[in-house]
């Protein structure tokens, strides 16, 4: 149970400061609006999953998730700065598609919406 607890609390953490990370200190122009929303870190806290929506295209998106791999090192080595954990955790960076899907969703309701209204 508590290493459950810990790993919610990591998660949380890890979360926070990656987003301010990204949007604050990262000056790629190949970012496009990224949102980390969530991490997923393993049990043994070794390595995360950083789930990242980015507004803009499939281009961008693209360039954006190269850009957060290219700043792997520099992010992890700002984590440890930022934070007490003992060991700071393999970064991997997953592109979230579910706010695309969820804008995709609401056009279709209201094309279905608009063809009964006829």
């Amino acid at each position: 149970m508590a290493a459950y607890k810990r790993a919610d609390r990591v998660n949380a953490l890890l979360q926070r400061e990656l987003g301010t990370l990204i949007s604050e200190e990262l000056r790629d122009p190949r970012i496009a609006f990224p949102t980390v929303t969530a991490v997923e870190i393993t049990d043994d806290l070794r390595s995360a999953k950083v789930h990242v929506s980015v507004l803009g295209d499939e281009e961008a998106s693209g360039k954006t998730m190269k850009a957060l791999e290219d700043a792997k090192p520099f992010l992890r080595r700002e984590l440890g700065a930022r934070t007490d954990l003992r060991f700071v955790p393999e970064l991997t960076f997953v592109h979230d598609r579910s706010a695309e899907q969820a804008v995709r969703i609401s056009a279709l309701l209201r094309e279905a919406r608009e063809r009964e209204g006829r």
